[in-house]
Formats: C-alpha cells, sequence, structure tokens
C-alpha cells in the first residue's frame, strides 16, 4: 500500500508506528541548508514583519443587513419556533438541491442522528464510513448503537473509496456514508452501485457540500438522505442547523417524528385544528431548528449563488497561484464533480521542504494566516482507540494525508486582498523553507 501511496501523491511515505501513533503536532530537527533567495524575508516566526497586520481566520460567516431584517421580523412574530418558517426555509431549500424532502435539525450533527435513525441502525448493525471527516460523522453510528466500520480513502480527493467499502461489506452492513470531503462530491455512481448490491442505505455527509454538483446534479438530490450542516463557517449559516433531504416519503416522515420527541403533529399543526391531543410514536429527540434560524436561513439562500461563485473564483486563484510549487500539492477535482470549496485544504510533500507540517502551520499563523488541519483521522481519536482497538497504519492513505494537510482560509467573504495576503504567505513561509 505504501508503494501505492507514493505512486499517486510522488511523495516519501512518513514512517507510522502502528501503536505509538501520537496527535500532538511533531516536531523534528531542520536542515541549517542555506535559503537561496537573494534577498530573503525574515518569517514572522523568527522576527520579521508578519504579511498581515490582523488574523485572517480559516472560516467566517457573511450576515448582511437583509439577514437582520429578516430575524428581527420572526423576533416580532407570534412563533419563534415550530412555526411558519420551519415549512417555509425547507421547501425552499429542497427544491434549491432539487430534492423531494428536507427536513431540518438543529445541527448538522442533529441531522446525522437522525438519518441514522431512520435508516434503521441498531445495535448488531454496521455502517461504514470515512476516518477522513470530523468524528460526528462516525458518532452518529454509536449514537443508534450501531458499529462504525472505517474504510480508507482515495489518494486524489481524499473521499472514500469504493474497492475499500465494498471490502468491508458485511450481512451486518446496514448504511455507507460518504463524507464530501472539502466540498468535492465522493464517488457516489460507485458507491450508489454498492448499495443497490447489497441493499444498503447511502447517507451522504454533504456537510462541506451545498451546491455542489455531481454529474450536473444538485449534491442533496442523489443518495437515499444527505446531511447538510449550516454551522457560520459553513456556505449558508444558521448559527448552528442542519438539514437532511430526501426523495423518499417515509424517511422524511421518520425524520420530522425524530426531531420532535418522536411526536406525531407539532405545535402549529396542533393549534391550527383547534385540537390539543398528540401521540408520541416513537423514542425522539427535542432537534427542532427555530423559526428566527429558519429566517436567517431562508435570507442566506438568497445569496448562496453568489457565495459558491465567490469560493470557487477563490480556489481557482489558489490553485493558479500554487500550482508549480513543488512542495504544495493543490486538492484535486475530478471531471465529473463541480465542488462547493468549503476547505481548501493544501498537502505539502515533506521531501522537500526542510520542516514538518508543525513547523509551518506555526509559521503561516506568525504571519497572520489562520490555517486550519482537517482532519486528524477518527479511529486514531484515544476513543476510538480505546473502545475499538484501532491503531496507527489502519488507514495509510488517510493517515498520511493527515500528517501534511493544512487547511487555508476559505469564505465567501474575504476580499481581494486576503486572498493575496494567503498566497504570499504561503510563498514567503514554503520559500523559507524550501530544500
Amino acid at each position: 500500500m505504501s508503494n501505492e501511496i507514493s505512486r499517486v501523491l510522488g511523495h516519501k511515505v512518513l514512517g507510522l508506528r502502528p501503536d505509538t501513533y501520537d496527535l500532538r503536532p511533531k516536531t523534528r530537527q531542520t536542515s541549517t541548508m542555506p535559503i537561496t533567495s537573494s534577498k530573503p524575508e525574515v518569517l514572522a516566526v523568527d522576527g520579521g514583519t508578519p504579511v498581515r497586520k490582523t488574523l485572517l481566520p480559516y472560516g467566517r460567516q457573511s450576515i448582511g443587513e437583509d439577514d437582520i431584517q429578516a430575524v428581527v421580523s420572526v423576533l416580532r412574530s407570534d412563533w419563534l419556533t415550530t412555526g411558519p418558517k420551519v415549512p417555509e426555509f425547507e421547501e425552499a431549500f429542497a427544491s434549491w438541491v432539487g430534492a423531494e424532502h428536507a427536513v431540518s435539525f438543529s445541527s448538522g450533527t442533529a441531522a446525522l442522528h437522525g438519518a441514522a435513525f431512520a435508516a434503521g441502525l441498531k445495535p448488531d448493525y454496521e455502517a461504514i464510513t470515512t476516518p477522513m471527516t470530523f468524528a460526528a460523522t462516525a458518532n452518529c453510528v454509536l449514537y443508534q448503537g450501531a458499529t462504525p466500520v472505517f474504510a480508507d480513502v482515495i489518494p486524489d480527493t481524499l473521499n472514500l473509496d469504493p474497492d475499500q467499502v465494498a471490502a468491508r461489506v458485511t450481512p451486518r452492513t446496514r448504511a455507507v456514508l460518504p463524507v464530501d470531503y472539502a466540498g468535492h462530491p465522493a464517488d457516489l455512481d460507485a458507491i450508489q452501485a454498492l448499495a443497490a448490491r447489497h441493499g444498503f442505505i447511502v447517507i451522504e455527509d454533504a456537510s462541506h457540500a451545498l451546491g455542489a454538483e455531481y454529474r450536473q446534479r444538485r449534491i442533496g438530490s442523489i443518495a437515499d438522505m444527505t446531511v447538510f450542516s449550516f454551522h457560520p463557517v459553513k456556505h449558508l449559516a444558521t448559527g448552528e442547523g442542519g438539514m437532511v433531504t430526501t426523495n423518499r416519503t417515509d424517511f422524511a416522515e421518520t425524520l420530522r417524528r425524530f426531531r420532535n420527541h418522536g411526536i406525531s403533529s407539532d405545535a402549529r399543526q396542533r393549534q391550527r385544528d383547534g385540537q390539543w391531543h398528540y401521540e408520541m410514536v416513537l423514542l425522539g429527540f427535542n432537534y427542532r431548528l427555530t423559526d428566527i434560524a429558519c429566517a436567517l436561513g431562508l435570507s442566506q439562500l438568497n445569496n448562496l449563488e453568489e457565495n459558491l461563485s465567490r469560493r470557487r473564483a477563490i480556489a481557482a486563484r489558489y490553485s493558479d497561484a500554487f500550482r508549480d510549487l513543488d512542495a504544495v500539492m493543490v486538492p484535486a477535482v475530478r471531471a465529473e464533480a463541480n465542488p462547493a470549496w468549503h476547505l481548501y485544504p493544501i498537502r505539502l510533500n515533506l521531501d522537500r521542504l526542510n520542516a514538518d507540517r508543525g513547523q509551518i502551520f506555526r509559521s503561516l499563523r506568525a504571519e497572520n494566516i489562520g490555517v486550519n488541519v482537517h482532519y486528524i483521522p477518527v479511529h486514531l481519536h484515544p476513543y476510538y482507540r480505546d473502545r475499538f482497538g484501532h491503531r496507527a497504519g489502519q488507514y495509510p492513505i488517510a493517515e498520511d494525508a493527515y500528517e501534511r494537510l493544512i487547511s487555508l482560509p476559505m469564505f465567501h467573504g474575504m476580499s481581494d486582498q486576503d486572498v493575496e495576503d494567503v498566497i504570499r504567505a504561503v510563498g514567503k513561509v514554503i520559500g523559507h523553507y524550501a530544500g
């Protein structure tokens, strides 16, 4: 497998010691090789002048006056929750992505939990997912008492590898949860074909991918259920919030009950019908999204096309600027995909640098570029290691990528100067450590 990684990525693979993997930033002895530039800039981390005077975060919400007025209007209305803005937002969102149904939740994690419930996950069942994701993708399987099974990722996009999924399907497999990493759609055709062959449900975690397209179809209209997040750093913000889209009426009905304590009607319906009676038909949770949040979401939906266009322009500028840097690998884009660019994750070719990822990270932060890392592979978190006995070396492509990933600032409110600051800082830091 290591030879395959080297062939695809074109760099030396880091050694992984199975039982001593440490998630803390690593340091190593750096070379004293002189920098060849005639006028090298002193890095801010070494006392030089930073590229920016203030920190540019990796992500940030954009709230306009229309958004504020939409929220104020709800605050002055009769309904702060379970009111008319909830179905209005859901219907508009379903229409936008091209799905029959959309069911809102109080967070992306709650939406994942609802989808896992609707898929019928329970003890003795398994669900296959990627280690290259935020822990919530796998945690939702555990919430249902089922077992998450990890499969490694494809080297170019870092999305779930369908061949690795196929190798892990058992009679206990009930669902597969592909993640559209960084906003690039997973290989949905291959995963859907596996689902049809083996009879499992596809829950697409599109928390990064609102507005992305796969074979000219919008994400949210393809999988059995698709989950979105409305966290402030995402394409559309409601503070906290999430949505599940589906073309199946039975899933939509179960999701609506699950997010409302398992009750078969909501307060607005009962008021409209002039009756008090309600029935709890399943064990659910209070995962409702408020009218306040839905009003904000509706307003933000009006700007989604513009926001996506801006993110795509930023990604194109980054890729153009970094393509000739030997020490940097820019994100891949497959022909069938139009990514939404929630993140712009570069990978460092560490054999061409006199520093490890930790030093590059600290140096960029010192230049006031708010870089981040996405993600620590889920199976390497202490909880998963202790409970399931996971260890380093099980998923070498995801683990190798983690050692080299840095997420650059990416949000639609970035100015052209912000983008150029990032480009200058990356060039400055990479140029300093290039061997």
